[in-house]
């Protein structure tokens, strides 16, 4: 389908006048054929591998905003779970790896690089377990590496084991980098029913089943879409607000695929997915919460807030599916509490509490992301919010994850500052009464009935 100019007109106005922007150019880069049983050859090829393939990926997308007018937020590389090729090599430390990836992403001028990870849905590996056990220090003598580690699955269940471990593992992240608010949580995420083609971070992997090089692009507007449903009228029924949300996500993608058909073709990549998530930032006017309010909801978290949500989402996945040769990612709208002004405000304000956001998750995607929690939060607290959060993606088939921040030294109330787009987060209660027993039964969660789809 052609682009006109027409199009690229009106896109032009979002961007000046509603915050429109790409939020992110991915390259997914294959990292298979740098295992090697020495760490500093697999190093040296990790590091290799990267420059070369995505050595243009920043003039690029440079060339591309200054070409189309839309700005690129963040350029970023995803790579092979670091713990698919690390299995050739028997060092208990894996971070020099992290290293190696990070000094990638210096010399390449990129945000951030995603894929200091595993998949352990449904068991750990020596190598898994290196991995993990390497996260907090990789995470805090690096400044552009995300992990994401994959706990569960609709086929697999939930590694309870590897929860009660991630749960440690954040609490981990966050002491090593208390001097810098916990930042190293933040860019530590875990999942169920991860997707091997997200160009978001801290859980973009480049999957298996990819390509060598791949270009994924996510798209953001949430500043566009409560522009347009700004000029709704109060007495406007929710088909009419339906129908407003499908018209501007159709138009916000356009803009995704445009930028991903050129990026692709220019860096000689495959053309990956488009990336339909509403991505908030802390500007004024671009919150999530935001276009609830105007939907409706009294204030984010209120009563109504995830039917809201729920059309909202849904109706963004039917405008946006037919703007693209192919949609993929997570595809939703993002519910980050630090990145978006109005979910800071209604967790200030007290409408907005954790187990709501859990409401909110079973319908959009992707999950409890961005939280800051009492640095005396248990660790069996944080493992059953983990394990609560994965078997609303089990039992629903559909990708789910958390993004805890362990506030080391803060309690309810503080703020954590993070700046750019992490934003601030307030520090959010929880609810104290996880007991001693059930995080650490361990074992598996069964694959629900509804795996059985053959």
């Amino acid at each position: 389908m052609a682009i006109t100019p027409e199009e690229v007109a009106e896109t032009l106005s979002m961007v000046s006048q509603q915050h429109l922007d790409l939020r992110t150019i991915t390259m997914g880069i294959s990292l298979y054929g740098c295992a090697d049983e020495n760490m500093d050859r697999m190093c040296t090829k990790v590091y290799d591998r990267i420059t070369k393939t995505a050595e243009h990926l920043v003039p690029v997308a440079q060339q591309l905003e200054s070409e189309y007018g839309i700005p690129i937020a963040n350029k970023r590389v995803s790579v092979t779970p670091i713990a698919q090729i690390a299995a050739a090599c028997p060092d208990q430390d894996l971070t020099p790896l992290a290293h190696a990836m990070d000094r990638a992403a210096e010399t390449l001028g990129i945000d951030f690089m995603g894929g200091f990870s595993a998949l352990v849905q449904k068991g750990m590996g020596a190598t898994d377990r290196r991995l993990i056990d390497s996260i907090p220090e990789a995470l805090a003598t690096t400044t552009r590496v995300c992990s994401s580690v994959n706990v569960a699955s609709l086929r697999a269940g939930i590694n309870m084991d590897a929860v009660l471990l991630m749960a440690q593992r954040m609490i981990d992240c966050a002491k090593a980098t208390t001097d810098i608010d916990c930042y190293g949580a933040a860019k530590l995420v875990v999942f169920s029913n991860m997707v091997e083609d997200s160009p978001f971070m801290a859980g973009a992997i480049h999957g298996s089943g990819e390509a060598d090089a791949v270009i994924n692009v996510g798209v953001s507007g949430p500043g566009v879409m409560a522009a347009a449903l700004a000029q709704l009228p109060d007495s406007a029924n929710l088909m009419e607000v339906a129908e407003t949300i499908k018209k501007t996500a159709f138009k916000i993608t356009r803009a995704g695929e445009l930028m991903s058909r050129e990026a692709a073709r220019r860096l000689g990549a495959e053309k990956g997915i488009v990336d339909l998530s509403l991505a908030p930032t802390p500007a004024a006017g671009d919150s999530v919460a935001k276009i609830l309010e105007i939907i409706g909801v009294g204030e984010c978290g209120g009563p109504g807030t995830t039917c809201a949500l729920a059309l909202l989402n849904d109706c963004v996945k039917k405008g946006g599916v037919m703007a693209s040769s192919s949609v993929g990612g997570l595809s939703g709208a993002f519910i980050p509490v630090s990145e978006d002004a109005g979910m800071i405000r209604a967790a200030q304000d007290g409408s907005l509490s954790i187990e709501k956001l859990e409401a909110m998750t079973c319908v959009c995607s992707v999950g409890l992301d961005m939280i800051a929690i009492p640095g005396d939060t248990p660790v069996e607290a944080i493992a059953g919010i983990i394990a609560d959060e994965m078997a609303i993606g089990v039992i629903n088939a559909k990708t789910t994850a958390v993004r805890l921040i362990p506030a080391i030294g803060k309690k309810e109330g503080d703020m954590l500052e993070f700046g750019g787009l992490f934003g601030s987060a307030p520090v959010m209660s929880v609810n104290k009464f996880a007991g001693n027993v059930f995080a650490h039964r361990g074992g598996r969660f069964p694959a629900p009935l509804n795996s059985l789809k053959n």
